[in-house]
């Protein structure tokens, strides 16, 4: 949340100007860059008009919370109203999302989405965004986790005309998502005086919301039996909604047409692209449709047929590996979902592939060819592996070489890191992968980011979250040997090799050993704890609270990074790989090592330079924040 005062106070600073410096300020405070224009302008604007409409209403003491933040999500309401409900006496919030729209038209084959005349893509109809905000802070806020009836929202398009948004109505259901214009201001006063009471201050009440205990998130693999089957595990919001739909109408259009379409979702960690896959998956399958869900990772794929199969055999048959569709008959699924497409590999043939199986044929034309709509969810700075070539501009050339349209829609908001929007953009500008150079961790009120001294001091601390309820998870740069499997009943070979201080990998093969999970269950399986994960393992999965052992392949030398392609001990790496890949690859593991943890990060370096320059980026040592967390 950027500020909160009563409608009175926010009259007054706006009206002087006040207001609009302190929201700068704190947004650059809260994020680390300052907003943008057209978000300036957005307040400037449209915060007055509803401070205005709620003191005309005699509502001025009622609380404005303005920029308030989704938990465990960086998505941001516009403004939440919190007062007393005239009738009830119980607290009642309205969530208000403001819009500067003249007109907007419904999307003709899907009225929850619709077009603007400055976006070029479809955008979520307004109604059905403040809906989905309102069901999203009732499954995430203890405040009002068992009291959904206390909040309520409103879509107010102050600059629009009842004529030029009439389309977008036909998807008002109930107080969760009701739409005013400035042409019917006085209905939405009236409406404002049905959920708020004019005798009471909403100050309390407002606190009350803000020190509601956040639910816990709920984690994408343990609910994923339930999310195949009954939906609704997950509340989808604004682009996430928006890709979904889109998927689904480009299903019914290629149906009516018999043509293919290819959807592209793009979006770093964390933004909901496995959450969006596994709705579709299972609103399909609901509808009878041919569907798959395949990734490049075995880990993911393993635990999805694991968690999400374990009652229903079948379920598992529907998650499936990029390279299960090369004598796969051209079109004979409605929808492929190809998760974590970043891992697209150049073909699908390796030293197991028959010799009639190798075609030469690229993965990606395979994976399009199988499908009337192929579904691709990536991330292009994922990409960990030589050979992996999913990217958006792969994609689009693969899809006009056929003349087939491909849709892009890409994911902003983000999840993981507790929705820290400043944590992930401190973890690309230390690694260089957005230009700046590295800044200062600001600490907010989402994610937590410590640096250890040592090993043992790293794994204490995570062993002390884990007496307290958490997960946790210790990840490493791929540098030291990994030893074959051990035999059953033997112990795990203590490959990671820190001084004093040794640890084994996890496991790679698909069965425990000694107490320790498969593979694919390392980061799901509590049991995992006692091994040092790598990014082939981790990637894709998230934990509360993670620790990553930086290891000699990348070092701060100077003033920059420094890549060590003879420290790494992944055996991908060829002597004929181009330095620049391996630099780009070993950066971008580290990235998607220090972005797993929902609650806070632990990094340790095992080079005494680095170790200094993070401490400097990040704020200290360990034992100064310990006390805090």
């Amino acid at each position: 949340m950027l500020f909160r005062a009563s409608a009175k106070t926010v009259a007054v600073m706006a009206l002087d100007g006040s207001l609009f410096l302190h929201l700068i300020d704190q947004f650059v405070h809260m994020h680390g860059y300052r907003p943008g224009t057209s978000e300036v302008r957005s307040w400037e604007r449209s915060i007055p008009v509803l401070a205005a409409a709620l003191n005309d209403a005699g509502l001025g003491d009622v609380e404005m919370m303005l920029e308030y933040a989704l938990p465990l999500n960086s998505k941001r309401a516009d403004v939440v109203l919190a007062g007393v409900h005239p009738s009830t006496g119980e607290p009642s919030y309205v969530l208000v999302e403001l819009k500067q729209w003249s007109e907007a038209l419904p999307h003709e084959d899907d009225p929850t989405l619709c077009h603007v005349d400055r976006h070029t893509h479809p955008v979520l109809n307004p109604i059905e965004q403040v809906s989905r905000y309102c069901d999203y802070l009732v499954n995430f806020n203890g405040a009002v986790a068992e009291h959904g009836h206390r909040v309520s929202g409103v879509a107010f398009l102050h600059n629009a005309t009842e004529f030029g948004v009439a389309g977008l109505r036909d998807i008002e259901r109930d107080g969760r998502g009701l739409l005013f214009t400035g042409q019917r201001r006085g209905e939405f006063l009236d409406h404002l005086r049905t959920k708020l009471s004019d005798r009471h201050s909403g100050a309390r009440v407002a606190d009350e919301l803000l020190s509601g205990a956040t639910v816990p998130s709920k984690q994408l693999m343990s609910v994923a039996a339930d999310e195949v089957r009954e939906r609704q595990q997950f509340v989808l919001l604004d682009e996430q909604q928006v890709a979904y739909r889109m998927v689904l109408n480009a299903v019914e259009k290629a149906k009516r047409a018999d043509r293919k379409e290819i959807v592209v979702v793009t979006g770093g960690p964390g933004t909901g692209k496995s959450v969006i896959a596994l709705q579709l998956l299972g609103e399909l399958y609901r509808r009878g449709m041919p569907a798959l869900h395949a990734t490049g990772s075995q880990s993911f794929t393993k635990t999805m047929r694991k968690v999400a199969g374990s009652r229903k055999r079948e379920v598992q048959d529907l998650f499936k590996y990029f390279n299960s569709f090369m004598t796969t008959e051209k079109n004979s699924l409605d929808v492929l979902i190809c998760d974590e497409a970043h891992r697209i590999r150049e073909t699908s043939a390796n030293r197991y592939t028959r010799a009639e199986h190798r075609t030469g044929k690229a993965q990606i034309d395979e994976l399009i060819d199988v499908a009337h709509v192929p579904v691709f969810l990536l991330d292009e700075h994922q990409v960990v592996r030589p050979g992996e070539m999913g990217t958006v501009a792969d994609i689009k050339a693969a899809a006009a070489k056929r003349d087939i349209p491909c849709h892009v829609v890409p994911l902003e908001s983000q999840f993981r890191c507790g929705g820290s929007d400043a944590y992930l953009r401190w973890v690309v500008r230390l690694l260089g992968l957005e230009p700046g150079g590295p800044v200062v961790w600001e600490p907010d009120d989402r994610m937590q980011l410590l640096v250890a001294d040592s090993p043992q001091e790293m794994e204490a601390f995570l062993e002390a979250r884990r007496a307290q309820g958490y997960g946790a998870r210790m990840s490493a740069g791929y540098c030291w040997r990994w030893s074959p499997e051990p035999k059953p009943g033997h112990p795990l070979p203590l490959d990671v090799v820190i001084g004093d201080w040794a640890r084994p990998w996890n496991l790679r093969g698909d069965r425990s050993v000694s107490g320790a999970p498969p593979a694919a269950l390392w980061a799901t399986d509590p049991a995992g704890f006692g091994q040092v994960g790598c990014v082939y393992t981790a990637q894709g999965f998230e934990y509360d609270w993670s620790g990553v052992i930086i290891g000699p392949d990348l070092l701060w030398r100077g003033d920059r990074w420094v890549t060590d392609r003879t420290a790494s001990k992944d055996p991908v790496f060829k002597k004929s790989t181009p330095g620049a890949d391996v630099d780009r690859l070993i950066r971008n593991t580290y990235k998607v090592l220090l972005t797993r943890g929902m609650v806070g990060t632990i990094v340790y370096s095992t080079d005494p330079e680095t170790r200094e320059k993070l401490r400097e980026l990040a704020g200290g040592r360990l034992d100064q924040h310990v006390a805090t967390v």
